[in-house]
């Protein structure tokens, strides 16, 4: 009888297609984590996300798909934040606190301005995993591919501009370039799957993954392996136990995945944990 009831969500195809969302952004955000946390800027998914509300707010309330205001303007934040970075004028936490809080202001307004937009947007800040659609499905499935293809194929010159910048400059590595890439394939991310968990969300799931999978392990490698399971398995855990609590998937998720890392920060060694303090050192 017990087994009846766990396997009853599956009875409804709405939660089959938000199983197979949560599971394969957990999993895309599982990659890309691995970046932000190594590079010290795990404020980038918080701060993209609100960049991307600022595209949607735009687009909703001129009547257009909000994905394609949304993902403008979150490619377009995310190169302008690895460029003000870049200049070392200012650090990378302060440019993307003026870029994406200018943005998200921006939202605001025209939220207030336009109120019919409101609604439109409830689902970009909190996230309809059970009203995702297959073209969501095949939305996140291809961004998830063209990240796995990137990081197959530029792994060397990804591993050396996370670890050390400047040595990879003067071996010849387009840094730049990499720098870039990454903001895209960030944003592009977060643009896909924000209607699974929410931006105001999203920014957990990039990052508790892969601080979890950096406290079991030192291999880049591995860490690469090892955090999109973990961020997949938190979506699988945390969508079943949202049907059968009755609470909200995303927040159940990230529940799930802080759980996850907290069982692991108190069973881990004391070099471990020096990993995690350490993070924005690195």
């Amino acid at each position: 009888m017990l087994s009846l009831d766990l396997l009853a969500p599956y009875d409804f195809a709405f939660f089959q297609r938000g199983m197979i969302a949560a599971t394969l952004a957990g999993a895309l955000c599982g990659i890309l984590g691995v970046f932000v946390v190594l590079r010290g800027m795990s404020y980038i998914g918080h701060g993209l996300s609100h960049a991307v509300f600022g595209g949607a707010a735009a687009s909703a309330v001129m009547s257009i798909n909000f994905f394609v205001g949304a993902g403008v303007w979150g490619i377009v934040s995310g190169v302008l934040i690895g460029r003000i970075a870049r200049k070392k004028i200012l650090g990378a936490d302060a440019a993307i606190g003026i870029v994406t809080t200018a943005s998200f202001a921006g939202g605001i307004a025209l939220l207030n301005r336009y109120g019919q937009a409101r609604k439109s947007i409830e689902a970009v800040l909190f996230g309809s995993v059970l009203g995702v659609s297959w073209v969501d499905i095949a939305a996140i499935t291809a961004v998830t591919l063209l990240v796995l293809g990137v990081v197959l194929v530029a792994y060397r010159s990804l591993l050396y501009a996370t670890f050390d910048p400047q040595v990879a400059v003067v071996s010849g590595e387009r840094v730049a370039f990499i720098e870039v890439m990454l903001m895209v394939m960030l944003s592009v991310t977060i643009l896909v799957t924000m209607r699974v968990i929410g931006t105001l969300l999203i920014s957990a799931l990039l990052v508790i993954p892969a601080a979890t999978a950096r406290m079991i392990t030192n291999s880049f490698g591995r860490m690469l392996l090892l955090s999109p399971v973990l961020g997949a398995t938190s979506c699988l855990v945390g969508m079943n136990l949202s049907y059968h609590l009755d609470t909200s998937a995303g927040a159940t998720i990230i529940l799930v995945s802080a759980a996850a890392f907290t069982a692991t920060y108190l069973l881990a060694g004391r070099r471990a944990r020096v990993r995690v303090a350490s993070l924005h050192h690195i």
